[in-house]
């Protein structure tokens, strides 16, 4: 049989990383400090950009470099496994159909939410006029760029036949996350229907592969005090709160409808389906918490969330790798939420009346959306750009948000990953598992171990 798949996360997780996400919390609060500091101090001095592009820039780059480089070989082997360890093709339909459903009915309430209070709230009437041509100038340049990618991107059935790799390996090497996954959830379907000698050593090997990426990993995760030091100063000395201020209102309703999505859905789901109190749910998944708010990556985050479903939700590792994988790129609430909260927010800024049909449009695209974004730093930028074009609002005016897209996305990316910490928590419920028989049986391995 395969090595034992319930302590494979725990063996590859980094010494001490109990201590880690309060030296994650240092680096974070240390990094805001020292940036606002030096905002406040010596507002656009030369040797800030100095220290931001030749010191704090290139770490927090190399990190988030490094993370990315293992990913694919941990999203690969982790799904892969995860789906061999259904045992049959019924198992594994029931986890996926279940899956499915579960993110297409949270993500449609959560995009529901933010289109409601930006409806209510109306943040785009009270923008003032110098401000808003000051924020246009400031991203102009940016928001073209986002513009051209987008016009560039493939759109529906291409976008659909471009899921289906025709190089493996040339997917890998461009990052397509969603091929990768295609190609995982294929290689572990062939699994599935071929249990030989042979497919069994060959699952160990991927299982191998797992826990070395899962091992460097670990050893990578222990700079990331210092990188998220870099990214809050990068952060900070650059900005400060100016922008937040100048976009308060913006701000304000995206930050408000994450919030109900986290405090008020996330729980009851929890409590009414996921058989988990939410306070103990949120205080064990801090750690990924603030490493996903602190990256702004889902991808980057996933190795910290896999360690965090095991080793304190005690969630079975085939459903936990299937949801966290899969959800990595397809369960992103906080990104469709934002996405829905932007298009609107623009729409009323440049006076273009949404009808109720457009409105559905944009919240059917921003689902549709939220499934496949990918989950890296601004990955969500083309895609309002698309949005925007779609319903007749000017795409450049996406240079009006991208001053405060930075805080805005580690917002969103928390939201994402709890979100798929939650998908996994209700999926293991619903799917009839039992933590305190894991960890029994855990307890009874011990010794052997």
């Amino acid at each position: 049989m395969s090595t034992d798949a319930e302590q494979m996360a725990r063996e590859a997780a980094p010494i001490g990383h109990g201590r880690l996400q309060w030296r994650i919390l240092i680096g974070f609060i240390a990094g805001l400090a020292a940036g606002l500091l030096a905002y406040t101090l010596a507002p656009g001095a030369d040797w800030i950009e100095t220290v931001i592009t030749y010191v704090t820039g290139p770490i927090g780059q190399v990190f988030l470099r490094l993370l990315f480089m293992l990913v694919i070989p941990l999203l690969f082997s982790a799904l892969v496994v995860g789906i061999a360890e259904m045992g049959e093709i019924r198992a594994l339909r029931a986890i996926g159909l279940r899956t499915l459903l579960y993110t297409i009915v949270v993500s449609s309430i959560a995009v529901a939410i933010s289109i409601a209070c930006v409806n209510i709230l109306r943040p785009g009437a009270g923008v003032d006029p110098a401000t808003a041509r000051e924020l246009l100038a400031q991203g102009g340049e940016s928001a073209a760029s986002i513009v051209e990618a987008s016009a560039e991107s493939q759109a529906g059935i291409d976008q659909l036949i471009a899921i289906v790799p025709n190089n493996i390996f040339a997917a890998m090497s461009g990052n397509d996350i969603l091929a990768v996954m295609f190609f995982a959830l294929f290689f572990g379907i062939g699994m599935l229907l071929v249990q030989t000698r042979r497919t069994e050593q060959l699952k160990e090997a991927i299982e191998g592969v797992f826990e070395v990426a899962m091992r460097l990993i670990g050893i990578v995760i222990q700079l990331a005090p210092i990188a998220i030091f870099c990214f809050m100063f990068n952060l900070s000395a650059q900005f400060g709160w100016d922008l937040l201020v100048k976009l308060a209102a913006f701000v304000g309703v995206v930050l408000l409808a994450l919030g109900i999505q986290m405090f008020v859905v996330f729980p009851a789901l929890l409590a009414s389906v996921g058989r988990k109190s939410p306070r103990a749910f949120f205080r064990q998944t801090r750690e990924a918490s603030l490493m996903a708010f602190s990256t702004a990556s889902s991808n980057a985050t996933l190795p910290t969330a896999l360690r965090v479903a095991d080793a304190e939700l005690k969630l079975p590792p085939r459903i936990a790798r299937f949801v966290l994988t899969i959800g990595a790129t397809a369960n992103q609430n906080g990104t469709a939420m934002f996405e829905g909260v932007t298009v609107l927010f623009l729409a009323q800024f440049f006076g273009v009346d949404l009808s109720l049909p457009d409105q559905l449009f944009v919240m059917l695209i921003c689902i549709l959306a939220g499934i496949g974004t990918a989950g890296v730093p601004g990955g969500s930028l083309p895609v309002i750009a698309l949005i925007l074009a779609g319903v007749g609002v000017p795409p450049e005016g996406i240079g009006l948000i991208l001053g405060v897209d930075r805080f805005l996305d580690m917002c969103r990316t928390a939201l994402n990953v709890v979100g798929d910490l939650v998908c996994a928590q209700v999926i293991s419920a619903i799917s009839g598992h039992d933590p305190a028989a894991v960890e029994a049986q855990r307890e009874a391995r011990a010794p052997a171990a």
